[in-house]
């Protein structure tokens, strides 16, 4: 069996056969990994490419812009928006499948436009799990190439690479785009897609770490990580968060005593296909105080 090393350099081995890549770019572990080794392999010849949304947080703008510079590869910025689509709108189990192209589509566009043949992704070998992955069915059509899948590189050994590289992102929980918070057959909106970050983000600014905010037409479901349950507990931040989601726009507010789990509100099967987030879990959330009106 290969050690990462030997994986890691029949990657850049690989890319360095290309005569240019993009590389479809959120500033996850694993995108970024890709951009690391690609730009390893070609220098300005590599290029990343963040595509930005309703469904994108603008915090995962900013971590994508700064692990491009960690990187120091070169970063281009295009637009769309998911909800022009109404297939995505309609929320079915294949929302993941229709924002996939739309995203991927932009990569191929910019691609074009700066004459680099190949669009990269950062599909590693745990994602091709079996689970209903509807994302991937739009990586394969569109051709897009996942060179850690294409070299059995797994999730585990991707966090190792992001270590080696020194990457901030490396430790960085899965972090799937806004629509995942929404229940599949309820219709995505902006209106919804931005209460449910302006609440995740309140959480992050609270010290939580592994967490979603699940909107299920105007009830808020806050899932935390099981080792933080005790602090999603705390009256103060019950008290806090019950005041503060009711200002977004949400009618109720609530806290799933299971904790977090990826793909809660998908088809069965489907987990979060990441963007990942970057946020430190504080030692102590207790010290942190839920500002509210009084």
């Amino acid at each position: 069996m290969a050690t990462i090393e030997e994986k890691a350099q029949a990657v850049r081995e690989d890319l360095a056969e290309r005569e240019g890549v993009l590389v479809a770019f959120s500033g996850g572990v694993d995108s970024s990994v890709v951009a690391a080794l690609a730009h390893d392999a070609l220098g300005d010849d590599a290029v990343v490419c963040t595509a930005k949304s309703e469904t994108l947080p603008e915090a995962e703008l900013d971590d994508a812009k700064r692990v491009a510079d960690e990187i120091g590869v070169r970063h281009e910025i295009v637009e769309f928006s998911e909800l022009d689509d109404p297939d995505f709108v309609v929320n079915d189990d294949d929302r993941c499948y229709h924002c996939r192209t739309m995203r991927l589509g932009k990569m191929f566009e910019a691609a074009e436009e700066l004459g680099l043949p190949v669009v990269c992704d950062g599909t590693n070998a745990s994602d091709a799990d079996g689970g209903h992955r509807p994302g991937l069915q739009a990586v394969e059509e569109l051709d897009a190439y996942s060179p850690l899948l294409a070299h059995d590189v797994d999730k585990e050994e991707v966090r190792e690479l992001a270590d080696a590289y020194d990457l901030s992102v490396a430790d960085k929980p899965s972090m799937a785009c806004l629509s995942s918070r929404i229940p599949t057959g309820l219709e995505v909106t902006e209106e919804k897609l931005s209460r449910v970050e302006q609440a995740e983000t309140l959480l992050r600014q609270w010290g939580f770490s592994q967490f979603r905010v699940r909107d299920h037409d105007g009830l808020a479901r806050i899932e935390v990580g099981e080792d933080e349950l005790d602090a999603a507990l705390n009256p103060d931040f019950a008290a806090a968060a019950r005041e503060r989601l009711t200002d977004l726009g949400f009618d109720h507010v609530t806290l799933d005593l299971q904790g977090y789990q990826t793909g809660s509100v998908s088809p069965e099967g489907e987990t979060d296909e990441s963007t990942d987030l970057d946020e430190p879990l504080v030692e102590d959330v207790f010290d942190s105080e839920y500002p509210t009106a009084e």
